[in-house]
């Protein structure tokens, strides 16, 4: 007997003009690693919700044929019933933290689930070492960074030890060596795991099983080996591809320079100390490092979000920044409102952002009811369409598919090209840029 099952399942989102997902059947063995891949907006985060028994109870809308886990019918078993049996991490970890305190939060799940107390804080400890996020536990949550956040989400999933574990985009803020190190914790784990991924290398590593979903049909589902033929025949853009770089050197026109920069939440812990960092006119800057090294800190400082304890900052002419999460910040009814916001409500304008992201489509549609990835693309149409000279993006490519991936990059080189500067803060290596520039705990270094 399968572990999980979808049935001829098909369902629409309340108000939506056309289905999430088409006529979708499919079984999950148990202990099967299934890579869930496609474009944004395809019905990936909808096939996982309703795994996760969300659909129809949570999200409503309507909903047609029949969802099983572990032997349950979702149609009339609660999403509560099933924690435990089913664990979920999803797009967005800012949206899913409860408590305050990270040893707390991971422990929120076991405790609702009336594990025996023994043995809460052991499984505790254990999910946040498999994550590498053990230094956290005394931590606020509020003081994570996102990558950080990101991995305690990770800990309060592993800690239920569930029998089908569902990862949405679960390595999109970790630094590349975390992802790693995650991404092999999750292949021990010994339970089905389903995980959807735009960074397909990552996820083709570890998969037995492929499934591909496009405009919420699921056109291809087989082994690894077929799979991987069938992309290289119908969708090359998501097999992996080699790391590169633009390779031009830095211009000596700069549009911002840092210099010496220090800055501090606490008292008695430095996020950066005598940091410099310069982005000429015409170039592309990756700024990396690992998660809580103060990528975004220093981000926020470029733009003048922050003020930092001592050092210069020297921007020329407006800056512009995308956040990590820009769903938590969009606050008009329409996306064309949110889009012509930073230009005086001048629709054309806007109009000529969106179809710079592909979202003409979707003017008119409620900036909640896009996909993360979506999300993503019109936050970018919204910190752009003013022509920034100095275009900030913290993690980008979040929840982004690589063909959108491949054209914001071709669309940021046009930008810059045009005598503005862009930095983005990256875990994305293969993400292309002029320069890439390492924030460490001393200072930057190129690479």
């Amino acid at each position: 007997m399968a572990l999980a099952a979808l049935e001829r399942v098909t369902y629409s989102y309340p108000g939506g003009e056309a289905p999430a997902l088409r006529d979708v059947s499919l079984e999950l063995a148990e202990g099967e690693v299934v890579a869930l891949l496609g474009p944004s907006g395809s019905g990936k985060s909808t096939l996982v919700r309703a795994l996760a028994g969300l659909i129809p109870h949570f999200h409503g809308g309507r909903f047609a044929g029949r969802v099983t886990v572990a032997g349950l019918d979702s149609r009339t078993t609660r999403p509560a019933q099933l924690a435990g049996t089913v664990a979920s991490v999803f797009q967005d970890p800012e949206d899913q933290v409860v408590l305050s305190v990270v040893r707390n939060e991971v422990a929120f799940g076991l405790e609702n689930l009336g594990a025996v107390p023994a043995t809460i804080w052991p499984r505790v400890e254990a999910a946040l070492d498999a994550v590498g996020a053990l230094h956290l536990a005394e931590r606020r949550t509020a003081e994570l960074s996102g990558g950080e956040l990101q991995r305690v989400c990770l800990a309060s999933a592993l800690a239920l030890e569930p029998q089908l574990l569902l990862l949405d985009e679960p390595t999109s803020q970790l630094d590349p060596v975390a992802a790693e190190e995650f991404l092999a914790c999750v292949g021990r784990l010994g339970c089905a795991v389903v995980l959807s991924e735009h960074r397909t290398g990552r996820a083709l590593g570890l998969a037995d099983r492929v499934l591909f979903v496009e405009g919420g049909t699921l056109l291809c589902d087989a082994p690894l080996a077929e799979a991987v033929g069938w992309l290289a025949e119908h969708r090359p853009a998501y097999l992996p591809a080699e790391q590169h770089s633009r390779g031009l050197a830095a211009p000596a026109d700069l549009v911002c320079r840092l210099e010496a920069i220090d800055f501090s939440y606490r008292a008695d812990e430095a996020v950066l100390e005598g940091v410099g960092l310069e982005v000429g006119r015409g170039e592309i800057v990756a700024l990396e490092g690992p998660n809580g090294s103060g990528k975004t800190t220093l981000a926020k400082i470029a733009t003048g979000l922050l003020r930092a304890d001592s050092g210069s900052v020297e921007v020329s002419g407006r800056a512009g920044y995308l956040s990590q999460d820009p769903g938590r910040y969009l606050i008009r009814e329409r996306v064309i409102d949110e889009t012509s916001l930073a230009v005086g409500g001048d629709e054309d304008r806007a109009r000529a952002a969106l179809v710079r992201v592909d979202l003409a489509w979707a003017a008119d549609r409620h900036p909640r009811d896009l996909s993360s990835g979506e999300r993503e693309r019109l936050g970018l149409a919204a910190v752009s369409v003013a022509e920034p000279e100095l275009l900030v993006l913290d993690e980008p490519t979040r929840g982004v598919d690589p063909t959108r991936k491949a054209e914001i990059a071709s669309w940021l080189s046009d930008y810059a090209a045009e005598g503005r500067g862009v930095l983005v803060a990256t875990h994305d290596r293969t993400f292309p840029a002029d320069r890439r520039v390492a924030l460490g705990q001393e200072a930057l270094v190129g690479v």
